[in-house]
């Protein structure tokens, strides 16, 4: 039952790993925290709900890590994989306090398994969680609600009062009804606006009618817009995204993790020209998977096809799809609309170009080819032996990095610079600062989670220095 009359001293838009972890801390410390969840309560959680880890850093190896991993080590990983493209103080607050959350997720209830080997090359760097994303999801709810924090599902969050740069009170539509909730500090956590195809096309044009989304098909960027438009300080670029190669079959919403393919760095990828148009062994896959959901969206129809042989089946996570399969590589390209020539071309050109050299599938090896425009840099072996195989993989969007300017306290910061007075934000409606562009595996867990726990924390320190009436905040 929602209570009208209400007035909370936190009011958290979102229903994810950010949200939560911003609604466990101020609850923690002692103020009233009001969540309000667009999705109905079965999908609770926005994407967090398709994760399977986080990245943080730590000293030494733990029940759930291989070895250590340093805060320097993942700086470096962050700006290679963003090109320098992050604001450099926050990506390295976010590190720092990184390295408390693996033992504060666990303290709220979330479980980890043991670490992971093989082709993945996270077991050192990310804690996969017991269960996966949901079950996350499902102990943060609990210890949320046990706490005392009041949850709304099927509530969108759909006007904001604001005055300058004071937060007052927010609409909310619920059960057809629009419904006003009055705070005393606002934390926006509501994700970005990947399932708003309209807001897609603005940056991206008609190519985006291709895209998937891997991701919830709630979050569409209505209280990001909504900031915008009330004076918060813009930040990234909407054409950046987290954007990896997914199953061309996946839905068109909500396809999730068991539509990703991580079998690129062992094959080779074409158009539909039947050409290759990268390197296909640049890095290890969790370092790199994220810049070819990008790489496609630029080819022609945005799809491709990643094209290995029999020895690689068994080396890579499968999709929830099957492989085309085919006795020669002439009737692949039959079954995947190519033509019969030019992909035959391709594979053998490929072939002829490969150098001896020791496969590794865990580390970066020395198997590359030579003479070819883009060569192949690591992990390149002959395409020889049948049957043949192919997955058609199209962009799937998972989420968006344009989203608002905040600072070390995760205080949304205005466009005439100052900061807000009590307005915070977490997850991905603020990864754009950290993420200018690229990604590595766990990140957009870790940016949730930090900014969430440093979002309820400071709101709540926020209100311990006031003595004004709710009206007067």
């Amino acid at each position: 039952m929602i209570e009208r009359s209400a007035s909370y001293d936190v009011l958290i838009a979102g229903g994810g790993n950010a949200a939560l972890c911003a609604a466990i801390s101020a609850r923690r410390a002692g103020v009233s925290v009001l969540v309000v969840e667009s999705a109905p309560r079965f999908y609770r959680g926005g994407n967090t709900r398709h994760t399977r880890n986080m990245r943080c850093a730590h000293d030494e190896a733990t029940a759930t890590l291989s070895g250590p991993y340093t805060e320097d080590e993942f700086l470096d990983d962050l700006l290679r994989v963003t090109a320098g493209n992050t604001d450099e103080e926050l990506a390295k607050m976010m590190i720092a306090e990184s390295k408390e959350m693996l033992t504060w997720i666990a303290e709220q209830g979330v479980r980890f398994q043991p670490s992971l080997g093989g082709t993945l090359s996270l077991g050192r760097t990310n804690s996969f969680f017991l269960g996966g994303g949901r079950a996350m999801l499902n102990a943060l709810y609990l210890t949320a609600e046990k706490l005392g924090v009041h949850v709304i599902y099927d509530a969108e969050v759909v006007g904001l009062h604001i005055e300058g740069n004071h937060f007052r009170s927010a609409l909310v539509r619920h059960g057809g009804e629009d419904i006003s909730f009055k705070a005393k500090a606002f934390i926006a956590a509501s994700g970005g606006f990947e399932a708003n195809l309209e807001w897609l096309r603005e940056g991206w044009g008609s190519v985006a009618d291709n895209f998937l989304i891997r991701g919830t098909p709630y979050n569409r960027g209505t209280v990001l817009k909504m900031l915008i438009e009330n004076g918060a300080q813009q930040i990234g670029d909407p054409k950046q995204c987290h954007a990896v190669a997914i199953d061309a079959r996946a839905p068109k919403f909500d396809g999730g993790i068991i539509t990703r393919l991580d079998c690129v760095v062992f094959g080779i990828v074409v158009n539909q020209q039947g050409q290759r148009f990268y390197d296909e062994g640049e890095d290890v896959w969790p370092k790199r998977y994220a810049i070819w959901g990008r790489l496609v969206a630029a080819q022609p129809n945005q799809i491709a096809y990643i094209i290995f042989d029999a020895p690689t089946l068994e080396l890579f996570m499968p999709s929830l799809f099957p492989p085309v399969r085919a006795a020669t590589i002439e009737e692949l390209a039959d079954k995947l609309g190519l033509d019969r020539a030019t992909l035959s071309g391709t594979v053998n050109g490929f072939n002829a170009a490969v150098l001896p050299g020791t496969f590794d599938p865990a580390t970066l090896d020395d198997c590359r080819t030579h003479g070819l425009e883009p060569d192949k840099t690591h992990w390149a072996r002959r395409i020889e032996t049948a049957p043949f195989y192919a997955y058609p993989v199209r962009p799937g969007i998972t989420f968006t990095y344009l989203g608002v300017r905040v600072d070390r306290q995760a205080r949304i910061v205005m466009t005439d610079g100052r900061q807000s007075a009590n307005m915070f934000a977490a997850g991905e409606i603020m990864a754009g600062n950290v993420l200018g562009q690229g990604y590595a595996a766990g990140i957009g867990m870790t940016i949730g989670s930090v900014f969430g726990r440093v979002a309820g924390r400071e709101a709540a320190a926020l209100l311990s220095t006031r003595s004004l009436p709710l009206e007067a905040v």
